[in-house]
């Protein structure tokens, strides 16, 4: 790791992140396959780190946005199974089966595009995941006359179909109408496969929010992202009691006492009510704490102090409810005294879902980690995958 100038700094625990997985992998039956989902830098925390406390967690296979971050894990040595959760571009198809990738495709035109880049019709075989739009509206296909149109590419020898998947759009609502509609459709269009004969062996369609409320529905293999990291409908689900696994610290770089009347920030946002002491904080929208908390609050001293004033690109500042000095330290997520202030409480205020703010995080807040608590006997060096004779390059 470079060297830390800045007091700014995320804290990362991956021993909580394996707890959680390993939490979740044991309450489903060994027959249920274990997704953990490390898209976003892990939502923020650490692809790397992140895959290697689901490997110690027991998890059968990994889950990304894109082939980018499917080819970093591979390129760190990460041997387990990855699935690309959204379509690719065609061109890359051969890289991700000689990588042994598994892709997510959604229509029979993607196979068509595929065929005018194939150089190695005799390659290793390609590896799919079907999505399904149920109701997300976003990807997937939806009718059957599409089916029909995949069909005689799936069929062909090069390509393996090892699931069909989908989506859903309310799993963390209270009413649960739409999330067993969407089921129901699901398990009905899984249909169409067994009727063309192809037979998938993972069908998949609950995230960490449904994983959670409706174990009833894992069929093959759950897939968890948020609840990895302690994000998770805790009032939906009370019982699973994950843990949050990133701390963000700060510190007080200059305190101020202002008169009534005075303003601070950009368009002087924020008017004196009196006598108050100001504090800045080096952090801001560069760093990933976006304009969107300027309501929010942070720790210092053990206290409660609101953001006030626009949040700039590398400063905030906060009325303090004491005189406090430069150095002192300052929790924006995490806890200091007997004071909490959650990821959750933090991203309600905002109107956003929690791990929003933390795969917001750039690259300018270093994460610091902690060891994984157990299991770290299983080497690294034993999981690590080897591309044989430049593979990368070739492509």
């Amino acid at each position: 790791m470079s060297a830390l100038y800045r007091d700014t700094q995320a804290y990362v625990d991956t021993a909580a992140v394996q707890r959680n997985l390993s939490k979740i992998r044991r309450r489903f039956p060994s027959s249920v396959q274990l997704m953990a989902v490390v898209k976003a830098n892990g939502y923020g925390h650490g692809a790397i780190q992140s895959a290697e406390a689901a490997l110690a967690a027991g998890a059968d296979m990994l889950g990304v946005a894109s082939l980018e971050e499917a080819v970093e894990l591979r390129e760190h040595g990460i041997q387990l199974p990855i699935l690309v959760l959204a379509p690719i571009p065609p061109r890359y198809a051969e890289l991700a089966a000689a990588l042994d990738i598994r892709l997510t495709v959604t229509e029979a035109g993607w196979f068509k595009q595929r065929e005018e880049f194939r150089q190695t019709p005799n390659g290793a075989p390609l590896r799919v995941h079907i999505k399904l739009d149920t109701g997300l509206g976003r990807i997937g296909l939806r009718s059957r006359e599409e089916w029909k149109q995949l069909v005689p590419w799936l069929k062909r020898k090069d390509i393996v179909v090892e699931g069909m998947f989908t989506h859903f759009a309310t799993a963390s609502w209270a009413d649960t109408s739409f999330v067993k509609l969407q089921y129901e459709r699901f398990l009905s269009m899984t249909q169409w496969a067994h009727s063309s004969r192809i037979f998938p062996t993972l069908l998949h369609c609950c995230g960490s929010a449904s994983a959670l409320r409706f174990p009833e529905m894992a069929l093959d293999m759950v897939r968890i992202g948020a609840a990895a990291y302690g994000f998770y409908p805790s009032a939906l689900a009370p019982q699973w009691e994950l843990e949050p696994a990133l701390t963000l610290r700060s510190a007080l770089i200059q305190v101020k006492q202002v008169s009534a009347g005075d303003t601070i920030g950009y368009d002087r946002a924020y008017k004196a009510r009196g006598e108050e002491w100001i504090g800045t904080v080096p952090i801001g929208y560069a760093d990933g704490w976006s304009q969107i908390m300027q309501n929010g609050e942070v720790l210092v001293g053990g206290k409660r102090a609101k953001i006030v004033g626009r949040i700039g690109m590398d400063q905030l500042t906060i009325r303090l409810s004491e005189p406090c000095r430069a150095g002192d330290p300052v929790v924006l997520i995490g806890s200091q005294g007997s004071e909490k202030l959650s990821c959750t409480e933090a991203a309600s205020r905002a109107g956003v879902v929690p791990q929003e703010i933390t795969a917001s995080l750039t690259g300018r807040v270093p994460r610091n980690y902690e060891k994984l608590s157990k299991d770290e006997a299983l080497q690294k060096e034993e999981y690590a995958w080897k591309p044989k004779q430049d593979l990368l390059r070739r492509f």
